[in-house]
């Protein structure tokens, strides 16, 4: 049993750890960085900005490391970089593998559909545990070189909470890999679908169109009301994991039926 998954996930394991150290250094660069950043005349700057960009990014939580990290970090970092970069890996799983040949091996095994798809899927969680397990740690540790206080309770919290909402982002790619057949269209599509989401999220805030948001998995996973705020959204994790999940039992169901 998990033979895919453990073949699959020590493919991935050496490409979790690189991504986990990138994101470390690039979070341990802005704890270095927050002192004199928090020292620039947030309202003027801010001002310079619209109020939707300002309220949707959490811009004005920037007086404090947890904020800066926040907005820097983890708005742009695990929101949008970090999820775009999951779908478009799980997009590449079944269509890739059709176009290279690779899935005829696969079938050819004594496995069945339905086990590939969710053993491929649960692979991707070598990469998310790793990013979501070393990043903290070098936070912490660096924010206690420059003796700059952040909350330990609300940055495991923030990194547990993120696994739902990455979880969701692959199984958006992964659905697409399925159900479009071909691997460029289907990074495509799933990576204009959270950018598009990123956006209606970010930009209609305090708009008539606010309420659009809720049909975005960035409205159920704010780093800034975790880490700044200490609000946990528990509700909205559970939410994210359910819709992954409709998302790989749609794809098993889709790929049980596919002629390949």
């Amino acid at each position: 049993m998990f033979e895919v998954a453990r073949y699959e996930g020590e493919r991935r394991l050496v490409l979790g750890v690189t991504i986990a150290a990138a994101a470390g250094f690039y979070g341990a660069m802005f704890v270095a960085l927050a002192p004199s950043l928090a020292d620039f005349d947030i309202t003027s700057l801010l001002s310079a900005y619209p109020e939707q960009l300002t309220e949707g990014l959490g811009l004005e939580a920037m007086d404090s490391l947890a904020g800066i990290l926040a907005v820097e970090l983890y708005q742009i970092g695990w929101l949008l970089v970090l999820g775009l970069y999951l779908a478009y890996n799980a997009a590449s799983m079944v269509a890739g593998d059709i176009e290279t040949g690779r899935m005829d091996t696969l079938l050819a095994a004594p496995v069945s559909r339905g086990t590939i798809i969710v053993e491929e899927f649960f692979s991707l969680l070598v990469p998310i545990l790793a990013v979501n397990a070393i990043t903290p740690a070098v936070i912490y540790v660096a924010a206690g070189v420059i003796n700059e206080p952040i909350s330990v309770a609300n940055l495991v919290a923030l990194h547990a909470l993120a696994v739902p909402y990455l979880l969701f982002c692959a199984a958006v790619g992964l659905a697409f890999s399925v159900f479009l057949g071909s691997e460029s269209l289907a990074q495509r599509g799933a990576i204009g679908v959270l950018v598009v989401a990123f956006l209606v999220e970010t930009v209609f805030v305090g708009t008539d169109y606010e309420d659009l948001g809720v049909l975005t998995p960035m409205n159920y996973f704010d780093p800034t009301e975790i880490l700044v705020d200490g609000s946990y959204d528990i509700a909205g994790a559970g939410i994210l994991l359910a819709a992954a999940l409709v998302l790989v039992l749609a794809s098993q169901l889709r790929f049980r039926g596919m002629d390949i």
